[in-house]
């Protein structure tokens, strides 16, 4: 989006009332820091982090160092992202002013049909059984996305944006407690023959925190990768191995190599709406940008900013606002290619201010059902479940460019399939597939091409110049908008510094579940959400892992999420 028009809607964010004064502080985080040094790389692993900054010490921008750090990711952190999935890439450029979006979305191959995911009978899949199936893989499209917002953005030559992770894969590197848990966990990937296999030793026993593991086969991938380019993924060298892969039993999928040599990400403008005194910058559809733009509109109409974090209240405002959010987000959004979404419709101000409307004084049991905005279509009721298998980083590099990109395998390990030492998606799990309301006219149902919602919201902060302010964004499936949102409401409605917010307990409201980390809030306020009908129960799936920074008085704030293993560094000048 163009620097004026992100000034202007900065100055109608200044007519926003000031930001409430900072209330009490939740438990804080494993990492917080204020920095006067102008680069930083805030990401889920300490070795993502030193390859991206070791990418800007030789001069690099933000997209050469978000390279780096994706493909480290993918080596130390495989269960949550890597070169077999998708990302989402927010771009800052600072001469300009410029925020631009590149859609790395995997998509659905040419001979998907909405029946993909059904078994012989013709009934839906378990979801445990459909996504270590051939089928469940969409395309990828990281390293497409990637390469295009490199060739954009980057000063250095794609061919040295490798090295580090190309020589940690060939000397290992160990486990975390973190990696051991999904190693040793209880989800169906878990027991996957690839899974088994690459994190077992020699005499088969499974690997524990502090093992090292190395993964030649990945360096081997790297190198192809570094010297041919996407085109090695998608129409050279690796693509053979790729679609063979998926084509393995059980129920071996459809993807050809001409689907590979057919994908393309999307470059696109992002949406953009005040906030407080900023201005929040967000991915369009599939992603669930509108989402998080909705409920933070919502919650403007109502009087958060002057309640914290310890006031039940503040958690019955967020909860229904995200309740109704959500209802809308699942039924519109999907691949704007195929179905309308009235993103203007959900963000009109005279619908937002109707729908908070519906906020009473006590939840309701039934689940709110989703608005009419303007433009609406009359799609069949959502039936997608998404699962969280993701990461997010941030990147700003010393002229103050930034990246805010969030990654993903879908659910932990993708499919449980490898192959060049990297994990396939199950990104085709993220459709609508349980055929019980006519899945074709479904907003998020399956088609040949296309490409499913996406729950991923990486944000960008400008000030009332167009400036950038800050970057935020979470992994967590269908939560993410809620864990983004969260914190935003900590950073902006009560003042927290970025850490506190990002470490605030975790509460997703979402139909009739309230899930939530119950046992992070004071029992006074669970027994007063409890008098208005909200009664949290502990959380389905993953954790937030929220990473970020934040322009606070010149210097920068950054946050790692506490429940995961991220940290932040700032290259040496």
């Amino acid at each position: 989006m163009p620097a004026a028009s992100l000034r202007r809607l900065a100055a109608w964010a200044l007519s926003a009332t000031v930001l409430g004064a900072a209330l009490a502080a939740s438990p804080a985080p494993a990492s917080a820091h204020a920095s006067g040094e102008r680069a930083i790389v805030v990401a889920a692993h300490p070795l993502a982090v030193d390859a991206g900054v070791a990418v800007l010490q030789r001069g690099g921008s933000a997209m050469d160092a978000a390279v780096a750090v994706q493909a480290m990711l993918g080596l130390v952190e495989p269960q949550s992202s890597g070169i077999g999935g998708g990302a989402i890439i927010m771009a800052y450029a600072a001469d300009s002013g410029e925020t631009t979006v590149y859609i790395g979305r995997e998509a659905a191959p040419a001979a998907a049909i909405p029946a993909l995911l059904d078994d012989a009978r013709g009934n839906p899949l378990p979801r445990a059984e459909a996504m270590l199936t051939g089928r469940a893989t969409g395309v990828p499209g990281a390293v497409a996305a990637f390469a295009q917002a490199h060739r954009a953005h980057g000063k250095l030559a794609w061919n040295r944006l490798f090295d580090e992770s190309i020589a940690r894969a060939e000397a290992g590197f160990r486990i975390t407690p973190r990696l051991a848990r999904h190693i040793h966990g209880s989800f169906p990937q878990a027991a996957a023959p690839d899974v088994r296999a690459y994190f077992s030793d020699a005499s088969g026993r499974p690997l524990r925190s502090g093992d090292l593991l190395r993964n030649p086969a990945y360096a081997a991938t790297l190198r192809v990768l570094a010297e041919g380019g996407a085109d090695a993924f998608y129409r050279g060298p690796l693509t053979p191995a790729i679609v063979a892969r998926t084509r393995d039993a059980p129920m071996p999928g459809a993807m050809t190599a001409d689907d590979l040599d057919r994908y393309r990400p999307e470059r696109a403008s992002p949406l953009c709406r005040p906030l407080r005194r900023h201005v929040l910058c967000v991915p369009p559809p599939p992603a669930s940008g509108v989402g998080l733009l909705q409920l933070m509109a919502l919650l403007e109409a109502t009087d958060i900013d002057a309640r914290g974090p310890d006031d039940p209240q503040a958690w019955f405002l967020f909860a229904e606002a995200s309740r109704l959010m959500y209802a809308d987000r699942d039924h519109y959004v999907g691949d704007p290619r195929f179905t309308a979404v009235p993103v203007a419709g959900l963000l009109a101000p005279d619908y937002v201010r109707a729908r908070a409307g519906l906020i009473g004084a006590r939840a309701a049991a039934a689940p709110p059902a989703p608005g009419r905005p303007e433009g609406a279509p009359h799609p069949a009721p959502d039936a997608t479940d998404e699962p969280g298998g993701t990461s997010h980083f941030v990147v700003v590099d010393g002229d103050g460019n930034a990246v805010s990109v969030t990654t993903t395998v879908e659910s932990f390990f993708g499919s449980g399939r490898m192959v060049g030492g990297f994990f396939l998606n199950n990104q085709l799990t993220d459709f609508a597939w349980d055929g019980e309301h006519g899945r074709a006219g479904m907003a998020n149902a399956i088609a040949p091409g296309k490409r499913p919602r996406s729950s991923m919201t990486p944000a960008l902060l400008l000030d009332a110049d167009g400036r950038l302010a800050g970057a935020l964004g979470s992994p967590g499936g269908s939560a993410i908008p809620a864990y983004v949102g969260k914190a935003l409401v900590g950073l902006l409605h009560w003042g927290m510094p970025l850490p506190e917010a990002i470490a605030l307990p975790n509460l997703v409201a979402r139909g009739t579940r309230f899930d939530g980390e119950a046992g992070r809030f004071a029992p006074p306020v669970l027994a007063a959400l409890r008098e208005r009908g909200i009664d949290i129960r502990p959380g389905a799936g993953e954790d937030s892992g929220l990473h970020g920074v934040f322009l606070r008085d010149g210097r920068w704030e950054w946050g790692a999420d506490p429940r995961r293993e991220g940290t932040a560094a700032f290259p040496l000048r």
